[in-house]
């Protein structure tokens, strides 16, 4: 059986925001509540798959989100090189996920349907429903599907042994989980399924949706794909690099042997 190592990449923070920016129906609407940016590496053998791209200096500049620094140098200290990278999980199309897809010219890109079809959809007349995504981003992605380099999931699918995804949508409508066999057990990258640990064990939901059942929903779904609940990984939580081991450099987190203690929100 195919047994993944799993590491998250940080490249941003967004310090500057509080808890009504992360919560519904939150008491504590006006405390501080801080944000990290991820994107995550899968290794097994020779083989490299990268989950989401972060966003570069020129969309920070343009969204006034700053990064640390760029997805390129952030992968560096794992011995990713862009060009190398032919597998590309999506999760979804915001800025912040699918930002540096320009950056891997031969990644095929793994997506859902539904994500491609709201995001170049009727949907999009809606400036609250449009404000995550950039126009330049989905029209690279329309090139790489135009160039026969995107494979589409309706729901469940494998991307590679011990790699799957699965369509959660609530946060955006096409929104994918993924699921990776490890040596602790099935982890699941949620992304913006569950933004913090807080979201997915107290059931708060995140202000930026556009399907709310599914969102509630989908918490329920990542506890049962998970081998353990300490093996969700949320996708912008900055406690997961107080629970999980650091890797190689100080912005990279090993996820694959487990959090080094139980996980309290």
């Amino acid at each position: 059986m195919t047994e993944w190592q799993v590491h998250a990449v940080k490249y941003a923070d967004r310090n500057a925001r509080t808890r009504a920016d992360s919560f519904i129906f939150d008491d504590n609407h006006d405390a501080p509540h801080a944000m990290d940016y991820f994107m995550w590496v899968l290794r097994c053998g020779d083989q490299t798959i990268l989950v989401d791209t972060g966003y570069d200096g020129a969309e920070a500049e343009a969204r006034d989100r700053p990064i640390r620094m760029d997805p390129v140098t952030a992968l560096a200290p794992l011995g990713v090189k862009p060009d190398d990278i032919t597998t590309l999980i999506v999760t979804h199309l915001h800025y912040d996920h699918a930002g540096g897809l320009d950056l891997f010219p031969n990644a095929t890109l793994h997506m859902q349907s539904a994500e491609m079809a709201y995001a170049t959809g009727p949907c999009m007349c809606h400036d609250t429903l449009r404000m995550p995504f950039t126009a330049d981003h989905i029209c690279t992605a329309i090139k790489r599907l135009y160039a026969g380099k995107v494979v589409f999931y309706d729901g469940d699918g494998q991307v590679a042994d011990g790699v799957t995804v699965h369509c959660i949508g609530g946060h955006s409508r096409g929104l994918q989980a993924v699921r990776v066999r490890t040596s602790s057990g099935w982890l699941v990258l949620a992304s913006d399924a569950a933004h913090f640990w807080e979201n997915l064990h107290a059931r708060k939901p995140f202000p930026i949706v556009v399907d709310m059942q599914n969102m509630l929903d989908g918490f329920t779904t990542l506890e049962q794909l998970a081998s353990h609940p300490n093996l969700i990984i949320p996708g912008h939580d900055p406690l997961v690099r107080g629970y999980f081991p650091q890797g190689i450099a100080d912005h990279i987190t090993r996820l694959d042997r487990g959090p080094t203690r139980d996980i309290k929100t």
